[in-house]
């Protein structure tokens, strides 16, 4: 049984100052205003889109990330739509081939941060039980997708995620706020912040409280 950390990989290449000029031609066509286009207005021109809910122009770019998390978060981020999925199958994956150690791997609960706590011992017991009891069902020869019936929550998964931008304000707005499952804000609030750092101004007025 193996035990990791959620982590995720932007898969996109993203040149910042490419996709504020791609929305800024874009936006432009509206007004027909392209000769007002220059070295410096893309920054101005976007962040007047995105004060005046303009946003559908910030869809002409998209983004897509490979995150590795656990099968309870795979089915929340799965809901927001427009967006493009590509999941790991565990009907088609036999976890006790060699390609996976011959072992399960599980996503370690971010609340449970004490492994010497009973809940942690609970949850840590229970996982071992699923793995013992997977590898058994296919010895007596269930196919994975007959064994994964047994497959918990806390199961890793790798799942790929298209959206466009205005989608990934929305996913953000959503699922970094304090309502939002602590296991998807593990993910969502540093993945925001890289949003951040890579593409000026169309993030920057979403706010993460603490």
């Amino acid at each position: 049984m193996k035990i990791i950390k959620p982590f995720y990989t932007i898969e996109t290449p993203i040149d910042g100052n490419y996709v504020l000029k791609l929305i800024e031609k874009a936006g432009r066509t509206c007004y027909k205003s392209e000769n007002s286009i220059n070295d410096d207005s893309a920054i101005r021109f976007v962040k007047s889109l995105i004060e005046r809910g303009h946003l559908s122009v910030i869809e002409h770019y998209s983004v897509s990330v490979r995150i590795i998390c656990d099968r309870g978060v795979s089915h929340e981020l799965v809901r927001h739509r427009p967006a493009s999925y590509t999941q790991e199958s565990t009907r088609y994956c036999n976890y006790t081939k060699g390609k996976f150690d011959g072992e399960l791997t599980f996503i370690e609960p971010c609340f449970w941060q004490n492994k010497e706590s009973e809940e942690y011992k609970i949850w840590e017991s229970a996982m071992n039980r699923c793995e013992n009891d997977y590898k058994r069902l296919i010895e007596l020869g269930a196919s994975p997708q007959e064994a994964r019936s047994i497959l918990p929550n806390s199961l890793k998964t790798e799942i790929l995620v298209t959206m466009n931008l205005r989608e990934w304000r929305h996913f953000f707005t959503l699922r970094t706020a304090k309502a939002s499952h602590p296991q998807m804000r593990e993910i969502c609030i540093p993945l925001l912040n890289d949003f951040k750092g890579k593409i000026p101004i169309v993030f920057d007025d979403i706010v993460v409280e603490d």
